[in-house]
């Protein structure tokens, strides 16, 4: 009898019960230009990470200087602190749907971020989400280092009763401050340089070790000022008419884009995971919960500051160092330590790692691309980008915002609406193959990108003082002045516009292969 041979293309990949689909060996060229072993799938067998490892992975990143002092930076504006309390989670909430949505191709294919993009993009157009991911992940990580090395330089000098602060100058600051700020930089590169699964287990038990410290704090607080004070019924001075939705908007665009850089990239964490449930729970219990709760507890501590010391001091660790016991400002400092590495290196620095990597996966690893977010880091000026907070929630956030909801935009559509999450995988690494588009370039996805970019960040403008000065890098009627209107709404008009132009350019199906 003559045995039958099977017709058809062969098959690349294959599905184990929980729907985690794993690579037939030699899937694709294994000297392909656009693969390294930090770019390949994660084979199912070690996608490892549980809901208590997302959880906690949120945990650690939401319990932040940054994220703290969120709040305050609402108030400033105006918004009494259940107001900011409200837009602060409703923020969260909202930037949760696309990270679950994003986030949902990790465990089924174990692909990081940049292989995903090349799905809607090409195996060449990839690069441009890629890289203005690392961007702005290089902007994130100048700041929060130059956040924790100042925390540690505060902390520091009250230790050593102010020699610190009366040091000789670099470029206006005390040269303890730059030393502080190099050091904290040093050991963030260092734990990154161990790879995924050290960070994993160091995520797992700062999280619990942040929140301690956060309680510490407000329970400290507490005692000193015999309760939580005036802040907590002080009114709006926006109440909740015609003055306060032109804060709340934009506001809330801003706090959205506090976490947008994560909902592009989280597929860069969630290929570790082991099945869809452990990164849905993990994500929706780890992140609006503890952002709210953190903008809580940041209220009740500040509120109590204002009846011990007469003014309301937002920042925890200028709160800290007014302690006078060395244990409790010894404690202080090791939690912001923990506290900031485990946001720093998580948020911002495996993402342009793996972006880095799929610019030139043959030159640039995962470890030499988190060396060189390092380095850009530094170059950026980060001490320039949060000088005030006009400057960091309008502008930086907001157009930082708008520009990554267009590229959420065009992910979402290509993997749920055209390919109804259905990829293949081994094309994803193969030049010819049906990702490969004209040359490595989806037109489509560049030309909704470039549109609901334009549409998103095009009318951004600054407002002006009580004095007519403008605050901000951007003229009064807007960049282009008629767009001016969505400028408030960037993120979600960049999202909006470019999912819906890109299902209407892609024709709202799966293109065929071409071939070089």
């Amino acid at each position: 009898m003559t045995e039958t041979v099977p017709t058809g293309p062969p098959i690349t990949q294959t599905a184990d019960a929980a729907g985690r689909i794993e690579l037939a060996p030699d899937a694709f060229p294994a000297d392909s230009p656009f693969a390294n072993e930090d770019l390949r799938p994660v084979p199912a067998s070690e996608r490892k990470w549980t809901t208590y490892n997302f959880a906690a992975l949120w945990i650690s990143m939401a319990h932040c200087i940054p994220s703290w002092t969120l709040a305050s930076g609402l108030v400033a504006l105006g918004m009494d602190w259940k107001q900011a309390v409200f837009t602060i989670a409703l923020a969260n909430i909202i930037v949760l749907l696309p990270m679950l949505a994003t986030g949902h191709a990790g465990p089924k294919y174990g692909i990081p971020f940049p292989v995903l993009a090349r799905a809607s993009f090409g195996l060449r157009g990839a690069n441009i989400p890629a890289l203005i991911r690392a961007a702005v992940a290089c902007g994130w990580f100048g700041i929060q280092t130059w956040i924790g090395g100042s925390g540690i330089f505060a902390l520091g000098s009250k230790l050593t009763g102010g020699e610190w602060e009366n040091a000789g100058k670099i470029a206006g600051n005390p040269w303890p401050l730059w030393l502080c700020f190099v050091l904290f930089w040093a050991v963030q590169i260092a734990i990154i340089y161990r790879g995924m699964d050290f960070l994993r287990h160091f995520e797992n038990w700062a999280a619990p070790f942040v929140i301690a410290g956060a309680f510490v704090l407000l329970i400290w607080i507490a005692v000193k000022a015999n309760g939580f004070g005036e802040l907590l019924s002080q009114p709006s001075k926006l109440g909740w008419g015609p003055d306060f939705w032109p804060v709340f908007f934009p506001s809330l665009m801003g706090m959205i884009g506090f976490w947008a850089t994560l909902s592009l990239n989280i597929p860069d964490f969630t290929r570790f995971g082991a099945s869809q449930k452990a990164q849905t729970w993990g994500q929706s219990l780890g992140l609006p919960t503890t952002m709210t709760l953190f903008a809580v507890l940041a209220v009740m501590v500040t509120s109590g500051s204002e009846v011990v010391y007469g003014e309301a001091i937002w920042d925890p660790v200028t709160l800290a160092a007014k302690t006078d016991s060395t244990f409790g400002l010894l404690f202080a400092l090791i939690t912001v330590l923990v506290a900031t590495i485990s946001v720093n290196i998580a948020a911002n620095v495996v993402s342009p790692a793996y972006d880095l990597a799929n610019l030139a996966p043959k030159l640039i690893n995962f470890r030499t691309g988190a060396l060189i977010t390092g380095v850009i880091g530094i170059l950026i000026f980060p001490w320039k980008l949060i000088s005030t907070p006009e400057f960091y929630i309008f502008t930086w956030l907001g157009v930082v915002g708008g520009l990554l909801g267009t590229v959420a935009g065009i992910l979402i559509a290509d993997y749920w609406i055209v390919r109804r999450t259905v990829l293949h995988v081994a094309d994803l690494y193969t030049p010819g193959g049906r990702y490969w588009y004209s040359g490595g370039w989806n037109w489509r996805a560049v030309a909704a990108f470039v549109v609901g970019g334009v549409l998103a960040v095009g009318g951004s403008y600054s407002t002006v003082n009580d004095k007519g000065a403008k605050q901000g890098p951007f003229p009064v009627d807007g960049l282009i002045p008629f767009l001016k209107p969505l400028a408030d709404y960037g993120w979600a008009v960049g999202l909006g516009a470019s999912l819906l132009l890109y299902v209407v350019l892609m024709g709202g199906r799966e293109r065929e292969p071409q071939h070089v």
